[in-house]
């Protein structure tokens, strides 16, 4: 392990007291630490205090990763932990990554991170992720961004956050304009991951506004949030906002609303009209799954997969109503998608199949890093040949 990065990850470690931590900490020298791993352990309020304390002394600190890290402690003790690891990372100015995903912060517990959101207004990656956080909690962490933001504005400077992603936090409505607001702020985000959060009609339209203030924006998730119900009215104006919104994202590489329920009456959406009328001609990675499209929305992607969506790489289309067998449309886009080397996904075959060519190519890569340099191997191949034709005088 390079001296520069503490990784205890994934090491299923009980850590209660100073002495725990320390004997782990034996050896590192935290003026040179760079990188904090700590996920995969339980961590509780003293042995918190003890990498806090270590934390104190780094100086040029760029990632800290403490997702993970409270399975079976009491809810008292979190907030105490918390706080004693956020409150050390209040000053790094050199810090661009904070991990606290899968801790079980829940409303009771975000108080804590609050300073660290609105203080420090260096870091260019916030991951919250699975914290189950609610509404309530929701707008406080929007609210504490939103803070963030318009503090770099008072010192003259633009927002530093680049990424922000809060997945499965029963975010909600309730929590939706906050997060608007916050996005508004900022504008500087490239890459934003909000699944699974609860967010309907309402609050969809929120995040339009907020998400329409992000030009640089390349990878956005909205998976398995409702754009659309049997309310005709909140459903169109929804996927309408998000239709205007597009045209405003230049950038977008990636895109995903599966499970968004798109289409409710089998309309096709006004998202694929405007994709399909060109507002996003970086798109590379397209998600569409579950969301009651069929055969006329096909045909609308099919009529542009080789103009306006001549650089879309990958297409996810399973569990839609057009018939993947039969309808011509996919055809259509799985040869133009082909022919450029991605693929259309229809099926769980499909993405087995997808998974299985993606792990092939990794291990591919892998053993070519293991391979050394034709350089190295010529050098080492001329020293054998003189080693082979020296003769030592006796």
């Amino acid at each position: 392990m390079p001296n520069h990065v503490v990784d205890i990850r994934g090491r299923s470690l009980k850590l209660d007291t100073v002495a725990d931590v320390e004997r782990l900490l034996e050896g590192y020298d935290p003026a040179v630490i760079e990188e904090i791993y700590l996920g995969g352990n339980t961590i509780g309020v003293d042995a918190s205090k003890a990498f806090a304390a270590f934390i104190d002394k780094t100086q040029v600190l760029r990632i800290a990763d403490f997702s993970n890290i409270f399975t079976g402690r009491l809810i008292s003790e979190i907030p105490q932990a918390l706080e004693a690891l956020c409150t050390s990372l209040i000053p790094k100015s050199t810090l661009i990554e904070i991990d606290l995903s899968d801790n079980a912060f829940g409303e009771r517990s975000v108080s804590p991170l609050l300073p660290l959101l609105t203080q420090n207004t260096h870091f260019q990656i916030f991951k919250l992720n699975n914290n189950g956080l609610g509404p309530d909690a929701g707008v406080r962490v929007a609210d504490a961004l939103r803070d963030s933001a318009r503090r770099s504005k008072e010192l003259g400077q633009q927002s530093n956050l680049r990424t922000f992603i809060c997945g499965r936090n029963r975010l909600e409505n309730g929590s939706a304009k906050a997060f608007a607001d916050a996005f508004e702020e900022h504008g500087t985000l490239e890459d934003v991951r909000m699944p699974q959060n609860g967010i309907w009609m309402v609050g969809i339209r929120h995040l339009a506004r907020g998400f329409s203030n992000c030009p640089n924006l390349r990878y956005l998730d909205l998976q398995d949030n409702t754009f659309t119900n049997d309310d005709e009215d909140d459903g169109l104006s929804a996927v309408q906002a998000w239709a205007n919104t597009l045209r405003r994202l230049p950038d977008l590489a990636t895109l995903n609303l599966s499970d968004c329920v798109l289409s409710y009456h089998g309309e096709v959406p006004s998202i694929l009209e405007t994709l399909a009328n060109g507002s996003n001609r970086n798109l590379v990675d397209l998600q569409l799954q579950n969301n009651n499209l069929d055969t006329n929305s096909v045909e609308v992607l099919a009529n542009s997969i080789s103009t306006h969506l001549a650089g879309l790489k990958r297409l996810d289309m399973q569990a839609n109503d057009a018939d993947e067998e039969e309808d011509e449309g996919y055809d259509m886009i799985r040869k133009a998608l082909n022919k450029r080397g991605g693929r259309l996904i229809l099926t769980e075959e499909d993405e087995e199949e997808e998974m299985a060519t993606v792990g092939a190519k990794e291990e591919e890569e892998e053993e070519e890093e293991e391979k050394p340099a034709p350089t190295a191997v010529k050098e080492v191949d001329e020293l054998a040949e003189l080693l082979a034709n020296a003769h030592i005088k006796q």
